[in-house]
């Protein structure tokens, strides 16, 4: 199958490693033009370099910070300034740290506010415009399953990503007028270091071992393993592609079948 992706550029957001790094290279291995976005440098030059390594692909490294206006702005500028244009949106930001309710404090919210929805609304806010010039665009808000299933311990999470959702989805109302695809997709369970994170913080709450806490995750899987970032990334170039032209506002999970309402 062409999906149609071929000559396509793309601005991926967090894609020095994980996820976002894992959809970049899906992106590429297609034809897409790449650049990629993270405020580590050395990763990020090493993960361009690794894609195009890999795929011959044409990949754009920028060291920004996605919590920055400023950053957001330069970074599409930049993209567009390399490559002519914009089609294909990729915002991702990395998950908030694990904590309760009552251990949170006034900064702490804020600051995951801005590093979760307000990246988001500032990447869609750069992008759209170039989008609406020619007509075609995707946008793709990376969250997660916990807004259907929400995780233990993982207050600031469960709540922010919600409104990403929503943001989304008022997105693909508003913008399908435009040529303009709005989705979100909400990844369970997937091998990265952020689950990497998690099982630690699981497993020093419960003193218990990482495997342990790892194996009653797996558990609650009906595929009874956690997923990989390829079949991850597999889902949400389809959704970046021409063939998924008529996939608009969709919250999509991508747990193995963890996320137990129907809807």
């Amino acid at each position: 199958m062409d999906l149609g992706l071929k000559g396509k550029v793309a601005l991926v957001a967090g894609a020095s490693k994980g996820l976002g790094k894992a959809v970049a290279l899906g992106l590429a291995r297609e034809g897409a033009h790449i650049a990629i976005i993270s405020r580590d440098q050395n990763r990020i030059e090493a993960a361009a370099k690794d894609i195009r390594d890999t795929t011959g692909a044409q990949v754009l490294a920028i060291v920004a910070d996605v919590t920055r206006a400023e950053d957001i702005q330069r970074s599409v500028d930049e993209t567009v300034k390399r490559f002519s244009t914009l089609h294909i949106l990729v915002t991702n930001a990395g998950g908030p740290p694990p904590a309760a309710f009552m251990s949170l404090t006034e900064e702490q919210w804020q600051s995951a506010i801005n590093q979760t929805l307000m990246s988001a609304v500032r990447l869609s806010r750069a992008a759209i415009p170039f989008m609406q010039k020619q007509k075609w665009g995707r946008i793709l808000h990376l969250s997660s399953y916990s807004v259907k299933h929400p995780i233990e311990n993982l207050m600031l999470s469960n709540s922010i990503r919600s409104a990403v959702v929503g943001l989304s989805k008022t997105q693909a109302m508003e913008l399908s007028k435009d040529g303009i695809l709005v989705n979100s997709i909400l990844p369970g369970w997937t091998m990265t270091e952020r689950v990497d994170q998690i099982m630690n913080d699981r497993a020093a709450r419960n003193n218990a071992s990482v495997r342990d806490e790892t194996a009653k995750i797996e558990k609650e899987i009906p595929m009874g393993r956690m997923g990989t970032p390829e079949e991850f990334a597999n889902v949400v170039v389809f959704l970046a592609s021409e063939c998924a032209s008529y996939v608009n506002g969709v919250a999509l999970a991508i747990d193995g079948g963890a996320t137990r309402t129907a809807f």
